[in-house]
């Protein structure tokens, strides 16, 4: 069986200043950007991997079955960083934090070799969404 994770979805708050740090920030290439009923579904992926994205989607849009209080528990959680998250490589990790400051991330964690067997940092995203990133 030949399977591979194709897309995996994020949650914003904010659909232009996701964009500016997904495209801007990280360098990812925007697939799509498709807008319905005032909100917008964003697709942004690494360049030259056109099988790999994420989609950049609205906090529970009106109809999608959650109630008001499930709302407030999201938007608690977002703004904690502990709702949603990713983990990407990269393969100088110490340029991309760099890049990642020169954007004014807000950086959580500076690149460092983990007890784990990984070199990694952690940003989080305008949404608050947790970004994991190691040396690959």
């Amino acid at each position: 069986m030949d399977i591979c994770i194709h897309s995996a979805f994020l949650p914003h708050t904010d659909p232009d200043a996701s964009l500016a740090f997904y495209r801007d920030a990280l360098g990812f290439e925007v697939r799509s950007d498709v807008g319905y009923d005032g909100l917008r579904w964003i697709t942004v992926g690494p360049a030259g991997r056109p099988g790999t994205a994420l989609v950049l989607e609205p906090v529970a849009p009106p109809g999608c079955g959650i109630t008001d209080d499930e709302r407030r528990t999201i938007a608690e959680m977002m703004a904690k960083g502990t709702y949603a998250g990713v983990n990407l490589a990269a393969g100088d990790l110490d340029a991309m934090f760099a890049r990642l400051r020169e954007h004014g991330a807000e950086i959580v964690q500076e690149p460092a070799d983990q007890p784990y067997g990984v070199r990694d940092g952690a940003v989080r995203d305008p949404a608050g969404n947790l970004i994991r990133i190691q040396q690959s």
